[in-house]
């Protein structure tokens, strides 16, 4: 099978498509025949070692496909069931293997691209929404990068649960779509202040949370949208690494909370994962999230892909296609 590798850690030229062995199943897991792809910014995080990993790697984590073999001990799938995980070991290929644990079956109406479109970013803004600050009407949200993919289901989840949403995007295009996804206000970081935008869209109070996946160029600032007791949750770092902090610095500006969650700690049994896995991929196949996703790649232009992704060029979700 053809599968993107990394056999050393560094810029986009590590990125290598190979030929591998397709895998066979252990106890306990499925291997799936892959049919689309989520391309997330973690593999970049792999990619330029700031995860580290046992190489050679085979890059990707979330990927839709169909049943191809089942390990001994797996029970509630069969053969050619549609299925979609965010715990895929190696999803940049044509096959993969998941632990059962981690599978979920494609609801009726939803098309695998769809779901390998919703699964993890979908996964993410339900826990940032409904359980790392559980929003509630008339609590105010300051979302960054909100014309991505996982801000772009955030906005539409928080305007769900009654919040007004307060969001940052770089360019009119992207306003746009933050707006189409319900933002309240859509503020242009590249042509003001956003620390002055928030203080100015509420009264000078500051807002209830602040959603952050860009990191390095945002965290000070996001510290200084928040009111008093506020919540900074940092998911993501697609500008860089935030840089040590005194701790002190959140009791001066109000005893505020910071946060860097991840899924694996909101999905930890099989019920939590089910659940919010039914909400996400039923509202979508509902109509009620919308999805965008207008970037689909080869598996071999995985390097563009995530190239792309990492200048933050693109919006919604970019899939990869094997």
């Amino acid at each position: 099978m053809k599968a993107i590798q990394i056999h050393s850690t560094g810029d986009f030229d590590v990125l290598q498509l190979v030929d591998l062995p397709t895998p066979v199943p252990a106890p306990g897991q499925v291997l799936i025949q892959v049919a689309a792809i989520g391309v997330n910014y973690i593999e970049n995080y792999f990619r330029d070692g700031r995860y580290p990993a046992k190489l050679p790697l085979t890059l990707g984590m979330e990927a839709s496909g169909t049943v191809a073999a089942l390990g001994d001990g797996v029970a509630g799938f069969n053969i050619g069931d549609r299925v979609v995980s965010a715990a895929v070991q190696g999803a940049y290929a044509e096959f993969a293997l998941v632990p059962a644990g981690q599978l979920i079956h494609v609801p009726a109406g939803l098309d695998l691209a769809q779901a390998a479109a919703a699964f993890l970013q979908g996964l993410t803004a339900h826990y940032l929404a409904y359980s790392t600050f559980p929003l509630k009407r008339g609590d105010t949200a300051l979302i960054h990068a909100a014309a991505g993919g996982v801000g772009l289901l955030l906005t539409q989840l928080a305007r769900r649960m009654g919040a007004r949403v307060l969001a940052t995007v770089s360019t009119p295009e992207k306003a746009a779509l933050a707006c189409a996804a319900g933002a309240d206000e859509v503020i242009l970081y590249t042509e003001a202040d956003f620390v002055a935008e928030t203080r100015r869209l509420t009264d000078g109070r500051g807002v209830d949370v602040v959603y952050d996946s860009v990191g390095k160029t945002t965290f000070a600032g996001s510290l200084d949208c928040l009111r008093p007791r506020g919540l900074l949750a940092l998911f993501g770092a697609s500008s860089g690494a935030v840089p040590p902090f005194d701790p002190i610095l959140l009791n001066t500006k109000g005893s505020l909370y910071v946060t860097r969650p991840t899924l694996a700690h909101y999905v930890q049994t099989r019920a939590e994962l089910e659940s919010r896995a039914a909400d996400v991929l039923g509202w979508v196949a509902d109509g009620s999230l919308n999805l965008r996703m207008e970037h689909t790649y080869t598996l071999a232009d995985a390097r563009q892909a995530l190239m792309d992704i990492a200048a933050r060029r693109t919006t919604g979700k970019l899939l990869l296609t094997p």
